[in-house]
């Protein structure tokens, strides 16, 4: 198969942080040619070295990147898959190639736990001008597309979480200081903060700052630029600012955290990997839609109420709960329950099939009728 995939940046690593997974995915999972349209290299580069913001084209990883601009190089036209991910719109000169070859044309939707998205999950809609745009969702049920996991994850995952000696070497390599690893060998909680502007983290420092367990909290630079003040007080957890990283790094570092914040899609479907308790700041959207999404979501989540208490007042900054429930959530018994509702949503979600591999048979099997 030759693919076309079109990404256009809206919430900075997100965006591109799935199409890249999915590119390299179907390139090396299934031997795809794949060709990744970007309109803003610049986020990209900042989690995949290698990338040059300033080339129109370049190959990475055995995969085609274009950067997306207002006029696309007429020469490259529709193949056998296009795929637009989130509803972008291919632009109008590659809509007119398309009309000729009659690709399989897929809009990947954005993931939701929301029970109509099964009934939707891989309907087509016919345009006027011939295409067929097909719709794919990813979700949590063999109904849906399923989630983004490479082969062999849960192993390379396991064995770090089982040498404390490779989590600290992995960690320096960050640059997290001597004295934040020596807390952190001493039983310190390792907490991971990636959030939007809006989360309540003074509430999050408080509640750590509480907390009978000391802790450490890595954030990457430029998150949350307020940590450091909130983080001033006396008992508060110590801070380390990593840079942006490559994503097998970043599913690393999630590994070697005992908690994670994260925020989106990509790095909350990489948090459920690390099998280890997360906190979901679902991206917002208009008249509090998302928070429809988040409670489908949370129905599904085996976790106890504590922990979906703090998740609620996590996406909820206004209501000034965030500390409390953080606090009855690392409270000893809630903490033990938590820590196994993790593990157990991880085995049930990894027992489901790719996202990718289910995206692959989907359009070959569009092939097949063609």
């Amino acid at each position: 198969m030759q693919a076309d995939i079109f990404c256009r940046v809206v919430d900075n690593y997100g965006d591109i942080g799935v199409c890249w997974r999915l590119a390299r995915r179907l390139a090396h999972g299934r031997g795809w040619d794949v060709r990744l349209w970007v309109d803003d290299l610049t986020s990209f580069a900042r989690i995949q070295p290698g990338i040059v913001p300033g080339l129109p084209r370049q190959q990475l990883a055995g995969i085609d990147i274009v950067h997306w601009s207002d006029s696309p190089d007429p020469a490259l036209a529709a193949r056998d898959v296009v795929i637009e991910a989130f509803a972008c719109d291919p632009p109008a000169p590659f809509l007119d190639s398309m009309r000729r070859a009659h690709p399989a044309w897929i809009n990947l939707e954005y993931l939701s736990a929301e029970s109509w998205v099964e009934s939707c999950h891989g309907l087509p809609s016919q345009r006027p001008d011939g295409l067929v745009k097909h719709f794919f969702f990813p979700g949590f049920t063999n109904a849906t597309g399923g989630l983004l996991r490479e082969p062999g994850l849960s192993a390379e995952r396991d064995a770090l979480q089982a040498s404390a000696q490779d989590q600290e070497v992995f960690l320096r390599s960050l640059g997290v200081a001597h004295e934040l690893l020596s807390r952190r060998r001493a039983g310190a909680r390792t907490v991971s903060l990636f959030c939007y502007p809006a989360a309540p983290v003074p509430a999050l420092a408080e509640a750590l700052a509480a907390d009978p367990r000391p802790s450490v909290l890595l954030a990457p630079e430029g998150v949350a630029p307020g940590l450091e003040a909130a983080c001033a007080a006396r008992g508060a957890p110590m801070v380390a600012r990593l840079p942006f990283v490559a994503q097998p790094d970043f599913d690393r570092l999630l590994w070697c955290c005992d908690l994670n914040f994260v925020r989106g899609e990509d790095s909350f479907v990489r948090a459920a990997w690390a099998a280890r308790p997360l906190v979901w700041q679902i991206y917002p959207q208009d008249e509090n839609v998302h928070l429809e999404k988040l409670e489908a979501w949370l129905a599904r989540y085996p976790a106890p109420e504590t922990a979906h208490a703090l998740i609620r007042a996590w996406n909820q900054s206004g209501t000034g709960e965030t500390a409390s429930a953080l606090s009855a959530a690392l409270a000893p018994a809630a903490w033990e329950n938590w820590t196994a509702a993790a593990m157990a949503w991880d085995a049930s979600q990894a027992g489901l099939p790719d996202l990718a591999e289910n995206l692959a048979d989907f359009c070959a099997d569009l092939a097949k009728k063609r």
